[in-house]
């Protein structure tokens, strides 16, 4: 007779039935009533570091925005919204927005070589691992550095004009001294650094697209320009509204390179240059957080304005 351990099941005995013990399936703990809570615990650090470091900031700024604070002193007198009155009637203050007209210009440059370049590269082409890396290597340099690097190739006699009396141009500007050159130097720069996002982004999409649609084209004779309309414009569409929005943003908050290479000087000061110096030159932290602000409102202003053009596309799930 077969001896049956305590609590056992008997044998025949199915599990479910009145009597019978749920067989434990071996490497599976019982679930707990702490489960719920374990993904909170995971995102709990994530958590802190966003509010402490994201929003906990913002709400400083928007209170200093209402005050005089110098940034010292340890009274904030409330001055309501004397600060952006201040922004919106100095023609100094608002002004330097149009700076960022040259780097927008430059970032619908780049969007535009970048889209060509990985819809280039998303087929069979020679080297294209090759060409994939040098063009997104950039992107990987540090801002500081590369503001560096170019800062040495647009001085005088330095690796551009050396470069231009090759071909027999001996009468260059002063890149980064001539005011009305210094902006297309400086855009020209970002635009080199930042193709590398914007063709990851692109190149990603692109090769997301099912073969199955290039071969349909194909055997309606459609050219390659007609896949690139048909096909590869209307599947990365929301791809592109990302894209051009990064860019506006980026324009307008253009910051590294023209403070690494000129500091803002020959007219090459930004909004951000601006309301930095603002804060901590001339000690005006409360007139620098409204800038601050307004910043910050146009940047939502703009994504609004982006979710509205490019709607997020909803699926109808099959009941």
């Amino acid at each position: 007779m077969t001896r049956l351990e305590p609590g056992a099941a008997a044998p025949g005995q199915a599990a479910g039935l009145p009597g019978a013990t749920a067989p434990l399936i071996p490497g599976k703990k019982r679930a707990f009533g702490g489960s719920r809570v374990t993904p909170w615990l995971f995102l709990a650090i994530p958590l802190a570091f966003l509010i402490v470091l994201t929003y906990v900031p913002v709400v400083n700024m928007l209170w200093y925005s209402v005050t005089d604070w110098d940034g010292l002193s340890p009274e904030k007198d409330f001055v309501g919204v004397k600060n952006f009155v201040q922004i919106f009637t100095q023609p100094a203050i608002f002004q330097v927005f149009f700076v960022s007209l040259y780097y927008l210009v430059g970032a619908i440059a780049q969007l535009v070589l970048a889209l060509y370049l990985a819809t280039l590269l998303s087929f069979k082409t020679r080297f294209s691992n090759l060409f994939k890396g040098i063009i997104f290597f950039p992107y990987l340099i540090n801002g500081v550095a590369i503001g560096l690097v170019f800062l040495y190739f647009f001085r005088p006699g330095g690796t551009l004009d050396a470069l231009l009396a090759v071909v027999g141009v001996q009468d260059t500007p002063q890149w980064l001294g001539d005011p009305s050159v210094v902006n297309l130097s400086l855009a020209a720069s970002s635009v080199w650094r930042y193709m590398g996002l914007n063709f990851v982004l692109f190149l990603g999409a692109i090769q997301s697209v099912p073969a199955e649609q290039y071969e349909a084209a194909d055997l309606d004779g459609a050219t390659s320009f007609d896949k690139f309309r048909y096909i590869i414009v209307p599947s990365i569409r929301r791809i592109l509204g990302l894209s051009f929005i990064l860019a506006i943003a980026g324009a307008l908050s253009a910051f590294e390179m023209p403070y690494v290479m000129t500091g803002g000087a020959n007219g090459s000061e930004t909004f951000v240059i601006q309301t930095m110096n603002t804060a901590f030159k001339f000690s005006k932290v409360g007139l620098a957080s409204a800038m601050a602000v307004v910043l910050l409102v146009i940047v939502l202003v703009i994504t609004g304005i982006q979710r509205w053009l490019f709607p997020d596309e909803k699926k109808e799930v099959a009941s």
